[in-house]
């Protein structure tokens, strides 16, 4: 596998700099696709605020992967707003405005965190609010070919998705309740692992349902090669079974060149 064949999610990654440094310091390391969580404070940014991020990306010549929706106040612990009560028009807004920002940087995967239990709802409620919603926003990007990703998460213990078991029943009662069928499961190794799912497993159960996937290494979230995660085996799997989509980097790392893995040939 070569650097091509990687995604960095600048969110995560090279957060020491600006949008536009961030996207150079990719390109100048040999990678040529990127994504990011919702780049914006809120669901509805300026025109301005919009079109910087736009033109950076455009202007870096690197392909963008996949993008979040509107997620809360992630810093606070939020993990999404798709199943809270009182925040569909926000994340409606964002589904919107995603459209708009794929259509013309070329992204068709779009990432809604499916949030935290409420403390003041059932989560009955939620789930059928989450069933709505995320029909909603399926419709919304569906305009411009584009699939909505819904993933496990780890380490957010009101977050009810965190096997990829509990992702796929999400996705079949939508289609099953609304006729939506373009949401896919997002593999995020790492939240899977460190929940104890069977990745292999759920490889091998779900792969034709599998639109991207997400590393990062166990335990810590660094690095390939700091943690004890086969993410090559993996990975391998994955291609073997005729996955050809990105392998998004959503790893943490302070080194000012987070990338050395990469040329020591920690995952090839």
């Amino acid at each position: 596998m070569t650097s091509t064949s990687f995604a960095v999610n600048c969110s995560i990654l090279l957060t020491d700099r600006d949008v536009p440094a961030r996207l150079e310091a990719v390109r100048l390391a040999g990678f040529t696709a990127v994504e990011f969580w919702w780049p914006f404070a809120t669901a509805t940014p300026s025109d301005p605020e919009v079109e910087a991020f736009v033109t950076a990306v455009r202007d870096s010549g690197l392909q963008l992967a996949a993008l979040n929706l509107f997620a809360g106040d992630m810093p606070a612990g939020d993990r999404g707003v798709v199943s809270w009560p009182g925040r569909a028009e926000e994340l409606s807004a964002s589904a919107e405005l995603a459209a708009q920002i794929g259509a013309e940087l070329g992204c068709r995967l779009f990432n809604a965190l499916y949030g935290n239990r409420h403390p003041e709802s059932t989560a009955a409620a939620q789930d059928q609010l989450a069933v709505r919603n995320l029909a909603a926003v399926a419709t919304e990007l569906a305009r411009i070919d584009g699939t909505v990703l819904v993933e496990p998460v780890s380490g957010a213990a009101a977050y009810p998705l965190r096997t990829a078991d509990d992702v796929i029943a999400v996705l079949d009662r939508v289609e099953q309740e609304t006729g939506a069928d373009n949401l896919a499961l997002l593999l995020d190794v790492y939240h899977l692992a460190t929940n104890g799912d069977d990745v292999r497993a759920a490889i091998d159960r779900h792969r034709a349902r599998i639109a991207h996937v997400q590393v990062a290494d166990a335990p810590g979230r660094g690095a390939p090669g700091t943690g004890e995660l086969p993410l090559q085996s993996w990975i391998d799997e994955l291609r073997s079974g005729g996955y050809r989509g990105w392998v998004a980097l959503e790893y943490r790392s302070d080194d000012t060149d987070p990338f050395t893995w990469y040329d020591q040939g920690v995952l090839s």
